[in-house]
């Protein structure tokens, strides 16, 4: 990694979007990680509905309360993620922009440069030398002075859009078979193939962008994911 490289991780990784500072090019609002978590999470918010219904005894009434509990919990989780999204991006530019408020005014280059290799990930940091620190301390010290206060972008709001959806729209692959199934019995089977197999597709891909074994990260996720349903059914989520 390069002094430029370096320079983009302080920047972009503490103080939000790198186009917001005229750094490299615009990056995706969601990492491969935050996009299918929020997946597995309102995969698993549905099954705790799904999971629940019995073969044996569910009715029209019931399979009709168990799709509306599902989409409204669903929905009400999508708005609380996004709205958690937006708080959580704000804080964490806020805490970029006192980091580089704090280099710029360290009273030595020593203690800039120890401001510096801890925004870094502290493998990264392990590998890099001191000139590499030095060059990014002379950068930040060159490039203007950050805001006085982190604002929303549109990228944010984007972001807060993106969550909501992928935790909303998660929802309905696992409860379409309870809408064009009438036999309850084979509606629920048809539900938990779909609801398995995207639990397993989600493991599969965290396992991919995590230089992991897929499958092995595939089976972990899928059988994570019916226990954590097993226990909130158990414990009366």
């Amino acid at each position: 990694m390069n002094e430029t490289h370096v320079s983009q991780a302080v920047h972009a990784g503490e103080t939000g979007p790198p186009q917001e500072h005229g750094i490299g090019n615009r990056r995706p609002v969601l990492d491969p990680v935050e996009r299918v978590s929020e997946v597995l999470f309102g995969l698993i918010m549905v099954l705790t509905f799904t999971g629940s219904i019995s073969a044996a005894s569910a009715g029209h009434a019931e399979l009709r309360e168990m799709l509306i509990g599902a989409l409204g919990c669903n929905l009400a989780w999508g708005i609380v993620d996004a709205v958690m999204y937006v708080l959580t991006t704000l804080l964490t530019r806020g805490r970029g922009f006192t980091v580089l408020r704090t280099v710029r005014s360290a009273p030595t280059a020593g203690h800039a440069r120890a401001m510096i290799a801890a925004a870094v990930h502290p493998y990264v940091a392990s590998l890099l030398s001191p000139a590499v620190f030095e060059q990014v301390r002379e950068d930040i010290l060159a490039a203007p002075p950050p805001p006085s206060r982190p604002t929303l972008t549109a990228d944010d709001v984007r972001g807060a859009a993106e969550v909501f959806l992928l935790v909303f729209l998660s929802t309905f692959p696992v409860v379409i078979p309870f809408l064009v199934f009438g036999d309850a019995t084979k509606a629920i089977r048809v539900s938990n193939a779909v609801a398995v197999t995207m639990l397993c597709a989600g493991g599969y891909g965290l396992g991919r962008y995590s230089g992991l074994r897929p499958w092995s990260v595939a089976v972990v996720m899928t059988a994570l994911g019916a226990a954590l349903v097993a226990l909130t059914i158990a414990l009366g989520g």
